[in-house]
């Protein structure tokens, strides 16, 4: 089983593009530096993304990283897809071989969905990857 990687206010524009906040889909909270190979689709068409810096960041279960494009998008629902690959530390699937799970989610989500009700979570910018807090 794994969690929902999209809630209903994931997809948001902001002043040159727009945002995606993805959630984890994994029972506990995992380095960023776990996450590889992230693409997103909107309305098939592959959305461009910053690359990810090696990162001592933890990807807490609660919290939602924040994915940026220049990609402008137009008012009303869009077809967002999302995949990526998951390395999960201390979990092995062979002999000298790490666990590499792929997760892939699609969703139609409407831009600037009205907010979720606060929970505790934080969003994680992607920019901000290794930078001092």
């Amino acid at each position: 089983m794994s969690l929902a990687i999209l809630l209903d206010d994931a997809l948001r524009s902001d002043g040159d593009g727009f945002s995606l906040r993805v959630s984890l889909p994994w029972i506990r909270s995992l380095p960023l530096a776990s996450l590889h190979e992230l693409r997103v689709t909107i309305d098939g068409q592959s959305a461009p993304l910053p690359e990810l810096a090696p990162s001592p960041t933890w990807w807490f279960v609660q919290d939602r990283i924040v994915v940026h494009s220049n990609v402008r998008l137009e008012p009303g629902q869009h077809e967002v897809l999302v995949g990526f690959k998951l390395l999960i530390p201390n979990m092995g699937a062979g002999p000298n071989q790490p666990l590499i799970l792929p997760f892939a989610t699609a969703r139609r989500l409407e831009l600037d969905a009205p907010l979720a009700p606060p929970r505790a979570s934080r969003d994680l910018p992607l920019e901000a990857v290794g930078s001092p807090a």
